[in-house]
């Protein structure tokens, strides 16, 4: 007998993330064949918190920012239905992930708070305001090669879908989307998160990391749904 009750999901993702680039499908897919079955709440990790760190150290050996950048070509040549810029990684390059992050919690405030729309919007493709809006840094990044981590073009894409732009300043200059920033980390410590994209579910019994096919992710939420909360699971 499935639950009335939504399952809820916690996705864990960093904007930078390739892998979360391109299985942006998938959460898609899930979001439309479970609609209101399952409450997705989307949190971020700095897995590029510090690209300089990540990329330009950590690749070093391999090439540093000229390999990252034929790596993540790579990985895309597998997904045809996303782009990306033939210089991604090589030029405009953020500094940090976390600046992003947090404009996106600001912008996840004002959903909150009902100051902009909650609901799925048939313009976006069934997404929520919010979700139009992390999308769009995504294909920004990675598409146009923006800088997102700049303020300006933070702005820009928050002009681009009519955000207030007062009050996106003052859910970052008051410090709440910070503290929203840092309950995500505290969220992902948790629930022991490696990376992104993960999914967690069922308060943190099954997690979900990296690129794992649809039909598994859709296999646990269809179980979750069947399952009374009191009853053990048999997978």
């Amino acid at each position: 007998m499935e639950t009335d009750t939504p399952i809820r999901i916690d996705y864990f993702s960093d904007i930078l993330c390739v892998w979360a680039y391109t299985a942006q499908v998938r959460l898609d897919e899930l979001r439309q064949n479970f609609a209101n079955r399952i409450d997705v709440h989307y949190h971020f990790i700095p897995v590029f918190g510090c690209t300089q760190e990540r990329i330009g150290e950590g690749w070093k050996e391999r090439g540093g920012y000229e390999a990252y950048c034929r790596n993540v070509q790579d990985v895309c040549r597998g997904f045809p239905h996303v782009e990306v810029h033939p210089e991604i990684w090589t030029r405009n390059v953020p500094a940090s992930s976390a600046s992003c992050h947090c404009f996106l919690k600001a912008v996840q405030l004002l959903q909150r708070s009902g100051q902009i729309c909650a609901e799925p919007v048939a313009a976006y493709r069934g997404k929520t305001l919010f979700e139009a809006v992390l999308w769009r840094f995504r294909e920004a990044f990675f598409r146009e090669l923006r800088n997102v981590g700049e303020r300006n073009c933070q702005m820009e894409i928050a002009a681009q879908f009519d955000l207030p732009r007062e009050a996106l300043l003052q859910q970052l200059d008051s410090g709440n989307a910070m503290a929203a920033m840092c309950r995500d980390l505290a969220l992902q410590e948790r629930y022991r998160v490696e990376g992104s994209p993960t999914y967690v579910l069922n308060e943190g019994r099954q997690k979900l990391y990296g690129n794992i096919g649809y039909r598994v992710i859709e296999a646990n939420v269809e179980e979750l749904l069947r399952r009374p909360e009191a009853q053990a699971s048999w997978c």
